[in-house]
């Protein structure tokens, strides 16, 4: 079986197009591009729709409505360009009795469209709680972009995915400065000041006003399942703590660009490091910055509780004193394991080649990242 020059040009091809029938074609494209390089896992992404002074507002649940309204209005624009374009094709080969131009909404391939990227067969009100819900999880994970050093407030687009650290430029992050080191602690409490949950309220308050924080975050919060009793900043740390990787690998298909450190089952001490900004005196400066302080502000931490605990007189207040004591105690355990191992794989200064691959670079550390199983195939 072979294609000769006389079977291509016998192929029913509709090659005559008119302006406007180019017009319709170059517009389905435009908005189909447009949408793709709204998400951080395009090439071409700039920023954040949220940020973009298109849909920025001074209050985030109004940005996201309007934000909300323009996704709408550009599915069903896209929807009536794709049935014109039908049209024009089905009357152009004379098949009026055998097609309809009719596009479904499910079938408006947009990522904007939830009918699309949810599934048929939910209500309304399921599909923009969806939507929302993953709207607010790519704004924590733009701010993590951020606070890495990936993207910057100040200029649209990636502004460092190079090696080992090399040509950072702090001075590209003066509005929202990024992390001096690339590693940022995603603790379940608040022992140190710039783990992720503080930074994201840091970007938050420099990202809209700072008078409109406490709603900001409750809005947030609130399509974060919080729990009963919760406050917003303690859901978002929840949120951080125990889901956002598990939402990062599924965004870069077990592939990430931020690598989870974890002690282990008790997550007695966690952090994420930006593959790029890694080199050979991150660990170690992991081990000193946070892993040492962290073994004495434990041990400074459960000495006050068991003081605590041999004041008073309530059983009720005992027994959750003694809790937290025991759990402490687990995580120290824990720490001090994990800290070995992580002086020993400082020692070996361990280098990265990009070029090899998330999948044989993750490899590297051994026990002492998450998930590793899952992301190099290791059994």
């Amino acid at each position: 079986m072979h294609f000769q020059i006389g079977n291509i040009a016998s192929l029913p091809i509709k090659n005559n197009l008119n302006k406007d029938e180019k017009d319709i074609i170059s517009q389905i494209i435009n908005l189909a591009k447009n949408d793709w390089d709204s998400y951080e896992t395009s090439w071409d992404f700039k920023t954040l729709p949220l940020i973009d002074s298109d849909h920025h507002t001074t209050d985030l649940s109004k940005a996201y409505t309007t934000l909300s309204n323009h996704w709408q209005q550009t599915t069903l624009e896209m929807q009536r360009l794709e049935e014109e374009n039908n049209c024009i094709f089905i009357e152009a080969y004379g098949l009026e009795d055998e097609l309809t131009p009719d596009v479904p909404l499910h079938e408006i391939t947009l990522t904007c469209n939830p009918h699309y990227r949810y599934g048929q067969g939910k209500t309304d009100e399921a599909y923009e709680a969806l939507l929302l819900t993953d709207t607010m999880k790519e704004l924590i994970s733009y701010s993590i972009g951020c606070m890495m050093g990936r993207y910057s407030l100040d200029e649209p687009g990636l502004i460092y995915a190079h090696s080992a650290n090399e040509g950072f430029n702090p001075s590209r992050y003066k509005t929202f400065p990024a992390d001096d080191d690339g590693i940022i602690p995603i603790m379940d409490m608040a022992w140190f000041d710039d783990d992720a949950t503080r930074q994201f309220i840091t970007f938050m308050k420099t990202a809209w006003p700072a008078e409109t924080l406490n709603d900001n975050l409750k809005f947030i919060a609130d399509t974060l399942k919080p729990k009963a009793g919760e406050s917003p900043e303690e859901t978002i740390r929840r949120y951080l703590s125990t889901t956002f990787f598990k939402d990062h690998m599924k965004m870069y298909k077990k592939r990430p660009i931020y690598w989870l450190f974890s002690s282990g089952k008790q997550r007695a001490f966690e952090c994420l490091v930006y593959l790029h900004r890694y080199n050979e005196v991150t660990l170690s400066r992991m081990r000193s910055k946070y892993v040492t302080p962290l073994q004495g502000n434990m041990v400074a931490r459960i000495e006050y509780l068991e003081d605590e605990k041999d004041a008073t007189t309530t059983a009720s207040t005992q027994k959750k004193l003694q809790r937290e004591i025991d759990l402490l105690k687990k995580k120290q355990t824990e720490l001090q394991a994990f800290d070995d191992e992580l002086r020993h794989h400082a020692d070996m200064k361990i280098s990265l080649d990009l070029d090899d691959g998330v999948k044989v670079n993750y490899g590297k550390f051994g026990n002492l990242v998450a998930d590793k199983k899952a992301i190099t195939g290791e059994k």
